[in-house]
């Protein structure tokens, strides 16, 4: 399923490698791609919506409302 979330403390490349580690403990086959500048995320996953979320923020990211 492919999910898009709005994380706007994403920062920078170092923040893009840790919430794509996050996402993928959750499901490992995960396809990510995050973009600081837009501070988007896009998820490709089989995991829910929910359990990427937690991921995220338990990563320390705050996942707002697209």
């Amino acid at each position: 399923m492919a999910l898009v979330f709005h994380v706007p403390d994403l920062a920078c490349s170092a923040c893009v490698d840790t919430v794509t580690k996050a996402i993928q403990s959750v499901d490992a086959a995960a396809q990510v791609s995050a973009d600081p500048k837009t501070k988007q995320v896009n998820v490709d996953t089989a995991a829910s919506e929910a359990a990427v979320k937690t991921a995220i923020t338990n990563a320390g990211y705050t996942v707002a409302q697209a």
